[in-house]
């Protein structure tokens, strides 16, 4: 027990690797920016104050959504979805599997719960003893079922999913943006130095390797945030990109797909004026969402739908999240 223990503070300890990685080349490159280059190599006052303007903002929106994307927790299903602890005493003594699928059956009832596991059965978290909301997986890692999960990112140290996927794409948007600024800026810097127009000095080295760094870490989040914009259009996650969702009518990866602008304001809203603002504008609380097909959306467990919202529905004031107006049953196709 005493080496488990011990096992899981170091494997939380080394998940902060990445993390403080990251933290010490932004650090570094805005002594780089702000001192080496802006302070001691520019001349023009005027251009220096321009420079260590634009340079602040993207530096603190690029802070901003990294730290929101650090440190927004993953939000695990609601208390809805737990069994009780006599349905929970109910599954556990049975030991038949037809059995216990049945049982699991008659609570989903009172759920709205569409998409189903690859055999057709209620997606069920035996360790965290919730039925699995539509989107919801089991997060290794961060040891717990997480809303509509999209990956654990180990830069982040952090499960990229319902609470926090806005954050982590404005993340990797500022991103960009600091890295494309640092290097637009430091171009002919890094000419004069290389041709020796610049005298040599500490100067040299952390421009030239400034645009190195910026150029670098540009291309590999330039691939990576198309990939999630292409995702974010089709309405996916990338479990789902991997592995299609299973619904009554079997696997389609499309299920979820409402339309390019609909699909847009459930991770960023419907006030376009917050959409690169990293607060949380994301419709709906990660419990079920919009379908494409009205097959698809009616799920026969669910008797009444009416019945769940009556019943507090997902607790969704607790959570501070947004409603989507447009989640019922009654979906365009």
């Amino acid at each position: 027990m005493a080496l488990s223990a011990g096992l899981r503070c170091c494997q939380r300890v080394f998940s902060w690797i990445p993390v403080v990685i990251i933290t010490s080349v932004v650090l570094w490159s805005y002594y780089a920016y702000v001192f080496e280059l802006c302070l001691f190599t520019l001349s023009n006052t005027l251009e220096k104050v321009a420079y260590l303007l634009v340079f602040h903002v993207c530096f603190v929106m690029f802070s901003w959504t990294y730290w929101k994307s650090i440190f927004t927790p993953p939000t695990p299903p609601c208390k809805k979805f737990q069994l009780s602890y006599t349905d929970k005493e109910r599954y556990e003594l049975e030991e038949r599997p037809d059995a216990q699928k049945q049982i699991l059956m008659e609570i989903a009832k009172k759920l709205p719960v569409f998409t189903r596991a690859a055999s057709g059965a209620i997606r069920f978290c035996d360790r965290c003893q919730v039925i699995k909301p539509d989107r919801c997986h089991h997060c290794s890692v961060c040891e717990t079922c997480v809303l509509k999960m999209d990956h654990h990112c180990p830069w982040v140290n952090n499960c990229v999913g319902f609470s926090n996927y806005k954050f982590f794409l404005l993340f990797l948007v500022y991103s960009m943006v600091y890295c494309v600024f640092i290097a637009a800026t430091a171009l002919q810097y890094f000419i004069k130095f290389w041709v020796g127009e610049l005298r040599n000095g500490p100067a040299k080295f952390h421009v030239l390797f400034l645009m190195f760094v910026a150029l670098m870490f540009f291309v590999s989040l330039m691939f990576l945030f198309g990939y999630h914009c292409w995702l974010v259009s089709k309405n996916r996650s990338t479990l789902e990109a991997f592995s299609a969702p299973v619904f009554q009518n079997g696997p389609n990866k499309n299920g979820f797909n409402v339309g390019f602008r609909r699909n847009l304001q459930q991770v960023f809203g419907e006030d376009r004026k917050l959409w690169f603002i990293p607060v949380f504008t994301s419709l709906g609380d990660g419990h079920f969402f919009p379908m494409r097909s009205r097959n698809e959306s009616r799920n026969p467990l669910l008797a009444c739908e009416e019945q769940w919202e009556e019943d507090g529905g997902s607790d969704e004031e607790s959570l501070g999240v947004q409603r989507d107006p447009s989640v019922t049953v009654e979906i365009e196709s």
